[in-house]
């Protein structure tokens, strides 16, 4: 039988981020992993034998896929996941969208460009506005970069209660799972035992200025941030996967506890109608229990891309604190960047329309 799903490229594949975008793109029933690219090193070599694979089992289908180098002129994909080095995304991901292929990047260094959208499709799906802005720079394709892990959980969490209350202040600390470090990561001996609170590659900035462009508006060819100031913490922790953001927020108007929880409850984002292959049906999920959320048991809610909320509570220096964890490797990564490329799909930005949805 002939395929009918679209064919995918993994820049970046070998990596602990382009692993997890190999095993989630496993089976997708709108996209196929059809090339995988990475460095020279790796160029040449089946992907079985050029990848030292971390987790789980390596998908059959992936195994014999030759690694090409990642460069436009060897990857034929229109859309593309990088999972790439911040410095070689710099000039790699700019000529492929030149080339005319949409690029769903998990890198950090166009996040706060002013056209390229950092998205949460349930949160901001309509700043994929700005991928028209993106056309003046010659591009027939475009860039779309998801955020800081960290910074995703906690925007999730805060989202519905920017929208109803107005978010102004807000003081945030981060307990970051290990995975987030990459592969091989923090030496077990710092890390065992131990809480390390500092994450280099100025971890509190991106927080603080990813969180006010998600929540921003379009404006023509640039998002206007939103008007609110936050204070992060970043702490590295002895947990596999999973990130916890405890936070304390002030809002214009004061919300009650009840409606702060009621308003959580009830929300389901921009793209409930869409039916994304990878959207949750559930984006936020409000624990009941006291001690709860915990990476151990509620990180995989949603495969891993359900933000779970808790101990929602009057704050005495602002208005309410709360608890948000996130799967950092899925939502918080690639599934986060696939998630983006099925909103792309869906509102028609490819003019290709998926099986089964004619």
């Amino acid at each position: 039988m002939t395929d009918s799903r679209l064919p995918v490229a993994v820049l970046g594949a070998t990596g602990a981020v382009g692993q997890t975008f190999v095993r989630l793109l496993a089976g997708h029933p709108w996209f196929r992993l059809a090339e995988v690219a990475a460095s020279d090193r790796s160029a040449g070599k089946r992907y079985a034998d050029a990848t030292k694979w971390i987790e789980g089992v390596m998908p059959d289908e992936v195994r014999d896929l030759i690694v090409t180098t990642c460069d436009p002129t060897q990857v034929s994909a229109t859309i593309v996941f990088s999972a790439m080095d911040a410095d070689a995304a710099a000039t790699v991901e700019p000529a492929f969208a030149m080339a005319g292929r949409f690029v769903l990047s998990n890198t950090k260094t166009f996040r706060m460009t002013d056209d390229v959208p950092l998205v949460i499709p349930e949160v901001n799906a309509s700043h994929l506005a700005l991928l028209d802005a993106q056309k003046a720079k010659g591009w027939s394709g475009g860039v779309v970069t998801n955020a800081n892990c960290a910074a995703i959980a906690a925007t999730m969490a805060l989202a519905p209660l920017h929208e109803r209350f107005g978010l102004t202040e807000l003081f945030i600390a981060t307990m970051q799972a290990l995975s987030g470090a990459g592969y091989p990561g923090v030496p077990s001996l710092d890390i065992l035992g131990n809480v390390i609170p500092y994450i280099g590659g100025d971890e509190e900035g991106k927080i603080e200025r990813e969180m006010q462009k998600m929540l921003g508006t379009v404006e023509g060819a640039r998002i206007a941030q939103a008007p609110f100031v936050v204070s992060a913490h970043a702490n590295r922790v002895p947990v596999e996967h999973g990130h916890t953001v405890v936070m304390s927020a002030k809002f214009r108007q004061k919300p009650s506890v009840s409606e702060a929880i009621a308003v959580i409850r009830a929300w389901k984002g921009e793209i409930a109608d869409l039916n994304l292959p990878s959207a949750p049906r559930e984006p936020l999920v409000l624990a009941e229990q006291p001690d709860r959320p915990q990476p151990r048991r509620d990180v995989n809610a949603g495969n891993g891309m359900t933000v779970t909320v808790g101990r929602v509570r009057e704050d005495a220096i602002f208005h309410l604190k709360l608890v948000a964890m996130g799967h950092n490797t899925i939502r918080g990564a690639a599934g986060s960047a696939v998630l983006n490329a099925e909103a792309l799909v869906a509102t028609g930005r490819l003019g290709w329309t998926p099986p089964g949805r004619a």
